[in-house]
């Protein structure tokens, strides 16, 4: 029997949820999630992180937890970019960032860091990084993304974020592209509320999209879907929940075959305007493969409840989440511990 055909109805659904969760070691909460709720993955943040025994060990213990459960290995991520964004503080490597690499225009550096990042990584059990930034800011826009990216220029940042997807994938860590199709022009953050962008398709195709068509390029394994409303692309749905931009942009157009995931639901973005019910209806429409839930518990249950609900009552979703589970088996075992 292939495996997929023996996953359970509640492992399908539990499978497209990456969530997060308090505490820095393997409690009743993180526990339910795992054995009741059949998470595919957890996201962690400096809450869950002390130091490298610790991290490892969390790690470990989550991962047994799964596989005495009968559940596939968990994906464990983590937004390790580097300058402001990174959840891994001493004594683990921490670098300067996209901008400083951006600024030297150091392919060394950006292996460097993709190189060390992985090797840090695989030493305490993280299995996935949520980097990296593929945004371009435009030359001379205030906007809140500017201390994350390589730079103005779609070329420069797609050959260093080419150089560290690279890198990370050949030394065991699977890299995630953000966030797509590009948020650089955008200057409400979405952790905040819902940005909407009033460019046009053609413009973003010569300028925004060239990062990540070079990512696709160099195999990247996962893209990350923007809280932002692109008005000549979507004018109701946002990337993150729309299937104009994920399916028939992301996939067809641009020929990406790894996973898709939101950027975090709990952002005000999307939970200021739309309701979970809603919000799994739209990922499940548009072939997201992973809901990404970083915070709240009740919206994690209440997500989970949904795409069960949806896998038991419609073969056709049955056959769409069954293809996205086969998507996320497909990169653990590619990444697989030897």
């Amino acid at each position: 029997m292939n495996e997929i055909d023996s996953l359970t109805d509640g492992q399908l659904a539990g499978q497209r949820l990456m969530v997060g969760f308090h505490g820095k070691v393997l409690d009743d909460n993180l526990g339910f999630m795992i054995r009741k709720m059949h998470v595919g993955g957890l996201i962690l943040f400096k809450r869950n992180v002390s130091d490298p025994s610790q991290v490892a060990g969390l790690c470990l213990a989550a991962q047994a937890c799964a596989a005495e459960s009968g559940n596939p290995p968990l994906m464990i991520a983590i937004d390790q970019e580097g300058g402001p964004v990174a959840r891994l503080g001493p004594p683990f490597t921490v670098f300067p960032g996209n901008r400083a690499i951006g600024a030297d225009k150091s392919e060394r550096a950006a292996r460097e860091f993709g190189t060390l990042t992985a090797q840090e990584f695989k030493g305490v059990g993280i299995t996935m990084n949520l980097a990296p930034v593929l945004d371009v800011v435009p030359q001379g826009l205030n906007f809140v993304m500017a201390d994350r990216v390589f730079g103005e220029e779609p070329e420069l940042v797609a050959r260093l974020g080419k150089v560290v997807i690279e890198t990370l994938q050949k030394n065991g860590i699977p890299a995630t592209g953000k966030h797509f199709p590009g948020i650089g022009r955008t200057t409400v953050d979405s952790h905040l509320d819902l940005p909407h962008l009033d460019i046009e398709r053609h413009v973003l195709d010569s300028t925004d999209l060239i990062p990540f068509r070079a990512a696709i390029g160099s195999g990247v394994e996962a893209m990350m879907l923007s809280h932002v409303v692109y008005r000549d692309l979507d004018s109701q749905w946002p990337a993150s929940l729309s299937s104009i931009i994920a399916k028939d942009l992301l996939r067809e157009a641009m020929g990406f075959e790894g996973i898709t995931m939101t950027d975090d639901l709990d952002m005000g973005a999307v939970h200021k305007h739309f309701d979970v019910e809603t919000v799994v209806s739209r990922i499940m429409d548009a072939e997201i493969d992973i809901a990404l839930i970083c915070h709240d518990r009740f919206r994690i249950e209440t997500a989970y409840g949904a795409l069960l609900k949806a896998v038991r009552e419609s073969e056709e979703v049955r056959k769409k989440a069954t293809a996205s589970v086969q998507r996320i088996l497909n990169l653990k075992h590619r990444y697989a511990p030897v």
